[in-house]
């Protein structure tokens, strides 16, 4: 009995072990409190951002899809807070998901009336790296490029809560 006990806890041993052990070049993802994960994506126009030179800035970095209703929902109060922080230290990357890229970011623009500081990642690496998981999802990044917030869904940006919470951020 006592050899089955034995036996039986070094198999839970070498399990727990296993499920533990990182797997080759799986990436770490984004989390509160953390260091941001480096971002490279395009412009509509094709020029390129990289996170790490908006240091200085607090960023709200949104992960979209022009399909997803939420998404849609949220983007009048965005366009309404980056119109509220023109000329301050802050910059607003919105992401998007789409399959179709610039071309179906472009149409939804045009015919919703909707602009946003959008931008393209072709292969979604900064999705992956960020662990989203659907759409929207938004990182707050304060101006030492620490994600302080994580938001899962949609929100009101225009509300004077989120306002004064990126002005303390700004400081």
């Amino acid at each position: 009995m006592k050899r089955i006990l034995c036996l039986f806890a070094v198999i839970a041993l070498v399990a727990v072990t296993a499920c533990n052990k990182k797997e080759p070049g799986k990436r770490q993802v984004a989390a509160e409190k953390k260091p941001a994960p480096e971002v490279l994506v395009n412009s509509l126009n094709g020029t390129p951002l990289k996170l790490s030179d908006l240091k200085g800035k607090v960023v709200l970095l949104n992960f979209w899809a022009t399909w997803c209703p939420p998404c849609r929902e949220e983007i009048p109060s965005m366009m309404k807070l980056n119109s509220a922080m023109a000329g301050r230290p802050f910059q607003m990357v919105a992401i998007s998901i789409d399959e179709g890229g610039r071309p179906a970011i472009e149409s939804f623009f045009r015919t919703s009336g909707f602009t946003l500081p959008a931008y393209t990642d072709p292969d979604n690496l900064a999705a992956r790296n960020y662990g989203v998981t659907g759409v929207p999802e938004t990182f707050i990044i304060d101006k030492n490029g620490i994600i302080v917030k994580k938001v899962i869904g949609p929100l009101a940006w225009d509300d004077p809560s989120v306002s004064a919470f990126l002005e303390e951020l700004m400081k």
